[in-house]
């Protein structure tokens, strides 16, 4: 060893040729050879010898004897015996035994028809099988599961021996392959139906010649009513009819179905290199398109892709995915999809969603046995009606953005049922932005959704809605575990303004203040509709304080002369209104005015009735009493009837001349439609005005 401190002195080629000299004169090359390497050398010899004098088996091979002789005869007698009974073997006589073990392994019927053909003797073994026939489990026995006129297997045999599985060739002439799912979830290819679907999709061996000639293969699901009948082939060459084609055409949901995946030949495939592909899928009013490419060859369940999808409504991907997704208008996006095992990704995503804009990201993945989808989703523009098909209204997209109707001529709550067998069928979680919303009679500016879908019940928290003035806060949650979905909400409303809800006439609003509400409801219900007939609950409004037109609030107290005098001369001053409450209780879809009034400084005004909310219909009379004598003062109440979305104004009281003018003035002033009660909590109303009629209303 030299040590360190002496190392330290040699620098620059001096101090390596020193460093050299230092080293071989340490070492003494001469002196390790003689006394080390020589000896060695010796006692090897020495071993050598010994084991030739002395070893029997060494010598049986130097100097066989008869018997070693005769023994190696006989092996290689039986060697040659072997080989000889292998190339004239007839593997015919195997099909039996061969297809009753795979019979009673696979517990399905499996027969080798035609001849069996192996050939063992060469660096890539083969195995040829004609008429080869795969039958259905006991449930589906009435088609094949395979049915293949001509199967040619090649495999590497130097990759055997390492423990994996290479096919050099494939050849598959006229294949028939039945694939049938039933109503239970049971699948007819599945060999081990024990054994759960880890969903991590089909791994194959590396493939380098892949050749099908007049592939057919059928699909029957029977959950979602899919029925397809396609052609693969798979051919080598460089024409355009070369590599992977299936072409498949049928039905879904009783609705036209196409399928069409395409790939490029399979010559000289590797593992390591990607494996480009397209695919088309069409029906039920949507079309998914995909181009991409196979990470690792034959292994289904790793590739990313460019996706692009449009149709009619996002609720129609679950017949085509099986992922649950809500009503919408229609829709065009695109973006990277990949998948890794059982998880699937949809990055950074964009498009349109009827007059929206919509982007985001989704992210499916199986846990346990079920599906769970998570996403976050934002837009940058909301168009409010796209929101509402949600809900179940009927959207129209024109030009204009996108209207929504109830879908029932005279409704103003739609009735589109909710499908409850598709929030069974997965969980998951939702988060939606609105930045900013489009110009909308609510003027609602920004909108908040977080969703959470947990064996088959939704929650909403928060459904949040920011308005120019004011904000609407709540809760839902819908039981879809039975199919009879049960629904509970709770809706605050703070700070909306009143004038919103009444609209304004000759250009001065009718009304001012701040709007205070609460909506408690709970029932069953297929949708919005049902669920308004059968519910129960309260639903109250409160206005603490605010402005009121003096004349409008006149005729509130029926006194003619006062109110009419004043709309005549275009009297646009106010009185305050000290309080307004209105609170209404809720069972079997029916409202009932519990506590009704309109505080003013001039006039108080009382009202009861009803709104029945399965029918849509108002019936509510409003009694006026005016604080200050009158000169001339007719009595009668006002009354409020009809639909909800197109109520009528009138005055109760035959006997009162005038009445008809009377009521035309006021619907003049006033569109009861427009006092949909919004939702909150009366006690968040602590005006001093108010704290007599909130504790009666409570």
């Amino acid at each position: 060893m030299v040590p360190s401190r002496d190392l330290e002195r040699y620098d620059g080629s001096s101090g390596t040729a020193a460093l050299s000299d230092r080293l071989n004169s340490t070492l003494n090359w001469p002196n390790l050879w003689e006394k080390i390497l020589v000896p060695a050398g010796t006692r090897a010899g020495q071993w050598r010898d010994w084991i030739r004098a002395n070893d029997p088996v060494y010598t049986a091979f130097r100097r066989p004897g008869p018997a070693e002789k005769w023994a190696a005869a006989i092996a290689l007698l039986l060697v040659a015996a072997v080989v000889l009974f292998l190339l004239l073997f007839d593997w015919n006589w195997l099909r039996g035994p061969i297809g009753r073990w795979a019979s009673t392994t696979y517990e399905r019927e499996i027969e080798l028809n035609g001849n069996l053909d192996v050939n063992l003797f060469s660096w890539t073994p083969s195995a040829r099988v004609r008429d080869l026939r795969i039958g259905g489990p006991d449930w589906a026995l009435a088609r094949d599961t395979v049915r293949v006129d001509d199967l040619l297997v090649m495999v590497r045999m130097r990759r055997l021996f390492a423990g994996q599985i290479e096919m050099p060739l494939l050849s598959i002439v006229r294949p028939q392959v039945v694939l049938i799912a039933d109503k239970d979830g049971r699948t007819s290819w599945a060999l081990h139906p024990d054994r759960p679907d880890d969903g991590r999709g089909l791994k194959l061996p590396p493939i380098q010649r892949l050749i099908i000639t007049d592939g057919k293969l059928s699909l029957d699901e029977q959950r979602r009513n899919v029925k397809l009948e396609a052609t693969v082939t798979a051919r080598e060459g460089a024409d355009e009819q070369a590599g992977f084609h299936l072409q498949g055409d049928g039905t879904i949901n009783g609705t036209p179905l196409t399928l069409t995946v395409r790939g490029g030949p399979f010559i000289n495939i590797r593992r390591d290199r990607p494996y480009d592909f397209t695919a088309e899928l069409a029906g039920v009013n949507s079309r998914l398109k995909a181009d991409g490419a196979i990470t690792r060859p034959f292994d289904l369940g790793q590739f990313n892709a460019t996706l692009s999808l449009e149709g009619r409504d996002l609720a129609d991907l679950y017949l085509l995915t099986g992922i649950t997704l809500p009503n919408t208008p229609r829709y065009r996006l695109s973006g990277a999809l990949s998948r890794d095992g059982t998880l699937f990704r949809f990055k950074d995503f964009s498009g349109r969603v009827g007059s929206s804009d919509l982007s985001g990201n989704i992210k499916v993945d199986k846990v346990g046995d079920r599906r769970r989808v998570e996403a976050t989703l934002s837009s940058q523009s909301l168009d409010i009606a796209d929101l509402m098909t949600v809900l179940g209204a009927r959207p129209q997209v024109n030009a204009g953005g996108t209207t929504v109707t109830s879908g029932i001529p005279g409704r103003l709550l739609p009735d589109a049922p909710l499908q409850t067998e598709r929030l069974r069928a997965m969980d998951g979680t939702l988060s939606y932005r609105a930045a900013s919303v489009k110009r909308n009679d609510l003027e609602i500016r920004r909108v908040r959704l977080d969703a959470g879908l947990d064996g088959g019940v939704l929650k909403l928290d928060p459904v949040a809605f920011t308005f120019s003035r004011g904000e609407l806060n709540g809760t839902a949650r819908i039981d879809a575990r039975k199919d009879m979905p049960y629904s509970t909400i709770d809706f605050r409303l703070s700070g909306y303004p009143l004038e919103l809800i009444i609209p304004a006439r000759n250009g001065a609003p009718t009304v001012t203040g701040q709007t205070l509400g609460r909506a408690r409801l709970e029932g069953p219900g297929a949708s919005v509709h049902a669920l308004a007939a059968n519910a129960r609950g309260t639903i109250s409004l409160v206005v603490p304080h605010g402005q009121i037109r003096k004349a409008f609030a006149e005729l509130l107290g029926i006194n003619v002369g006062r109110g009419l005098s004043l709309l005549l001369s275009g009297d646009r001053t106010t009185t305050d209104i000290r309080c307004a409450v209105a609170d209404f209780t809720v069972s079997g879809g029916l409202a009932t005015a519990r506590t009704f009034v309109i505080d003013t400084d001039v006039v108080v005004a009382k009202g009861t009735g009803t709104i029945n909310l399965g029918a849509e219909t108002l019936n509510l009379r409003i009694d006026g009493e005016t604080k200050r004598p009158r000169l001339l003062r007719v009595w009668a109440p006002i009354t409020v009837r009809g639909a909800l979305i197109a109520p009528k104004l009138g005055v109760d009281g035959a006997a009162v001349a005038g009445q008809v003018g009377l009521a035309g003035v006021i619907a003049a002033l006033v569109n009861p439609l427009a006092a949909v009660l919004p939702f909150i909590d009366p006690g968040l109303a602590k005006d001093a005005n108010c704290g007599a009629l909130i504790a009666g209303a409570r």
